[in-house]
């Protein structure tokens, strides 16, 4: 009897996997035909890919006391360095941050694909906006990220010897920043902030990041002319598209705007492919975390960064995170693979080592990504004449 109902709950698991298996088998993405243009793109580059591991103090600058946590001396980053293993440069480089609650192997798919194209990737995890910050996520220590990208440029580029997993050398004439979410809100920092910005960066993502403070001032005082592109979708509830994403051409000078259509929050992560390919839109289990880890009683969020003279200032009429109604999404795994063209285009239109190259990754990011995928639009900033 035993073994009947033994055998009778293994046959059980046995048709659920299947059933699951079937599911996703049947809600596979659809993938641009082989002879589009962006196919290609979204295929692995051919330099296989390496990884290392590491732990960076910088002990020129303390850590906060958060909570329960008192605080440090120095900044801790746990980094992850991936790398081309069959190439030996010259490298662009590529920092990247996380969001909040997030870790630095969020976007792996997105940091992979970089280095299968000869680009060396570098992320961390941020001290105190990480999933696992002592103390808990403080969001405010985002004003402190820019000092740690710099942090982590400086330790990538003293690399030497056998301390150095990579053969030959980082091109530090093309290093390029980018970041998700709250990672996007500090390459924006990192980018323009007249104090806190990194003078080596030569061009910057911001996928789905806060923008709706950083008025047209902000960029312009500045004075930093980089490429700079936003990738949004228009169904995320966290961020919403109109106040952060829809402004960036009007107020960035040099910049350009993907927009993916029913693209949602957590659908640019990892994890949302292929685990929420049938949630309707997974933003509300994101606006729960991130509301759980935001203390009300801290007021509002970035005010130690808010200066009229710098231009960041508080936008009243922007809509304050989750408050909007949520939309249906797509399917993660087309907003992974417009995020991915869209990503190595940009970067190898800035960094590609051949004019012929870059000419094809613009071309590709102007013209044919909307046309492979009717969710993509693309808008570049107007520029006026004097």
């Amino acid at each position: 009897m035993i073994r009947k109902i033994g055998l009778g709950f293994v046959a059980l698991i046995v048709l659920l996997v299947l059933v699951v298996l079937f599911a996703l088998l049947v809600s596979r993405p659809e993938t641009p035909p082989e002879g589009s243009n962006s196919f290609p793109w979204l295929q692995a580059g051919p330099c296989s890919i390496g990884q290392s591991e590491r732990v960076w103090v910088d002990d020129s600058r303390p850590t906060n006391a958060n909570r329960d946590f008192p605080g440090a001396a120095e900044r801790t980053l746990a980094t992850t360095i991936w790398y081309p293993e069959d190439f030996e440069g010259p490298y662009p480089l590529i920092i990247h941050s996380h969001g909040f609650l997030s870790s630095r192997s969020e976007v792996r798919y997105l940091l992979e694909h970089l280095v299968s194209y000869g680009y060396v990737v570098v992320a961390a995890d941020f001290p105190l906006t990480s999933g696992s910050a002592p103390g808990g996520p403080n969001i405010n220590d985002v004003s402190n990220q820019p000092g740690d990208v710099s942090f982590l440029i400086d330790s990538t580029l003293a690399l030497a010897g056998a301390g150095k997993p990579f053969a030959g050398e980082i091109d530090s004439q093309r290093i390029g920043i980018m970041g998700v979410s709250l990672g996007g809100f500090s390459t924006s920092l990192t980018t323009y902030h007249p104090r806190l910005r990194e003078p080596r960066v030569k061009a910057a993502i911001s996928i789905a990041g806060p923008s709706a403070n950083l008025s047209k001032r902000f960029y312009e005082q500045s004075q930093v002319d980089i490429p700079f592109l936003m990738i949004a979708g228009t169904a995320d509830r966290l961020i919403d598209h109109a106040s952060n994403a829809a402004v960036i051409p009007d107020r960035v000078p040099g910049s350009a705007l993907l927009t993916i259509e029913g693209g949602n929050h957590i659908g640019f992560v990892g994890i949302s492919e292929p685990a929420f390919r049938f949630v309707r839109n997974a933003d509300s289990l994101a606006c729960w975390s991130v509301q759980s880890n935001v203390d009300q009683e801290e007021g509002e969020v970035f005010t130690d960064l808010f200066s009229v003279e710098d231009g960041i200032i508080l936008d009243a009429d922007a809509p304050q995170r989750c408050q909007q109604d949520p939309l249906e999404a797509g399917h993660p795994g087309r907003q992974h693979m417009i995020t991915k063209v869209g990503v190595l285009s940009f970067f190898e239109s800035n960094f590609a080592a051949t004019a012929q190259r870059r000419a094809e990754a613009k071309e590709l990011l102007q013209t044919h990504l909307a046309q492979d995928f009717l969710e993509a639009r693309y808008r570049e900033a107007v520029v006026h004449s004097n």
